[in-house]
């Protein structure tokens, strides 16, 4: 869709956003046209095409249903920026505006990264085998490379926290559940199971580290060359500093294995043919990171409960009104659906501690 076209763009006042772009982008040609990016479902996420072909992706929060603390577009900018002189593959940063006359919220830009996102199993058959499963090693060697990074170093000292990692997600995630619970009412059945596993969560907290944690890594928010290789990781709006094992146990959460019963956080390529068990890939970590990952099944159980909460709170913003229309709705209502099912396999991983 073009800038002269009068199709609503949700979230992007098409007319300011062009005259910022043209301002504030270097080499970018207009006129632009915008489309919907699929794919992010916290933020609105744009790609844009200018009039000499190149692309490029804006990011912005959602209209409204904004809750404390979610959808800072200034963190995201913030990490890219840090990491895109490391090891770490992340879309190039271009331009952040902070000020929110031009559409409404902060917004930036990043230069596109085209590759194959496997959000599903479908994608992974796609990809084909043997790239499936150097694309399960790759994303280990990546994730790894991340958490070998000083954030002092990479001038994110000030972002180390002296409180504990998971106490903070802990509190965090608990109050976004209630406040979505709130908007859209669960079952309260649902909400008292997700209290209980909170309470065992905030009970047996483990010591931690300190490193960088990417906070929804997964191979649905990456672009994959043909070969299996991670050509970028995207949406780091939840990115922090904390244990590094709380992003191993969110990728393990959702790595299903063919034929498991136990429901993944959020889908992915791990059932198609080629791709590494859940097993291969915690060991392939410890071995390349030399990191003691006894503990993985705790971090685990975090990882489903604070997956019941974000799906909460992503239904409830659809429902709002306060998402593009992607055609996502139907999935996002089954995502909070499976709520009580996430917080039971959260109390089962926690059995594995003896919890």
């Amino acid at each position: 869709m073009s800038v002269g076209e009068d199709t609503h763009l949700a979230g992007v006042d098409r007319a300011r956003v062009v005259t910022w772009l043209a301002a504030h982008v270097d080499g970018l040609v207009a006129p632009v046209e915008f489309t919907p990016a699929s794919g992010g479902r916290s933020n609105l996420t744009y790609r844009i095409t200018d009039a000499a072909g190149r692309g490029y992706a804006l990011r912005r929060p959602p209209m409204g249903g904004v809750l404390a603390t979610a959808h800072d577009m200034s963190r995201e900018w913030r990490f890219i920026s840090a990491l895109a002189p490391t090891a770490v593959p992340v879309a190039p940063p271009l331009a952040y505006c902070a000020d929110p006359g031009v559409t409404g919220a902060e917004f930036y830009v990043m230069g596109y990264v085209d590759g194959r996102v496997l959000a599903d199993h479908d994608a992974g058959v796609a990809l084909g085998a043997a790239a499936c499963a150097r694309a399960g090693e790759h994303l280990v060697e990546v994730l790894v490379a991340l958490h070998a990074l000083d954030p002092a170093e990479v001038g994110l000292g000030d972002l180390v926290r002296r409180t504990g990692y998971v106490e903070r997600q802990l509190r965090r995630w608990h109050t976004q559940l209630h406040a979505s619970a709130a908007q859209l009412p669960a079952p309260a059945t649902e909400v008292a199971l997700l209290d209980e596993v909170h309470d065992l969560l905030v009970a047996h907290a483990p010591r931690q580290s300190t490193g960088i944690v990417h906070g929804d890594y997964r191979p649905g928010n990456m672009a994959f060359g043909a070969d299996g290789t991670v050509r970028a990781v995207f949406d780091w709006e939840l990115a922090t500093t904390g244990d590094p094992l709380a992003d191993l146990g969110w990728l393990a959460s959702s790595w299903q294995d063919p034929g498991e019963e136990t429901a993944a956080t959020t889908p992915g390529p791990s059932t198609a043919p080629g791709s590494p068990r859940r097993t291969e890939l915690v060991q392939r970590y410890a071995r390349l990171s030399g990191r003691d990952v006894s503990n993985l099944p705790y971090w685990v159980a975090f990882s489903h409960w604070r997956s019941a909460c974000i799906g909460a709170g992503v239904q409830a913003r659809y429902l709002a009104g306060h998402m593009a229309d992607d055609g996502y709705l139907a999935e996002a209502r089954a995502r909070a659906e499976q709520g009580a099912r996430l917080g039971e396999a959260a109390r089962d991983a926690l059995r594995q501690l003896g919890i």
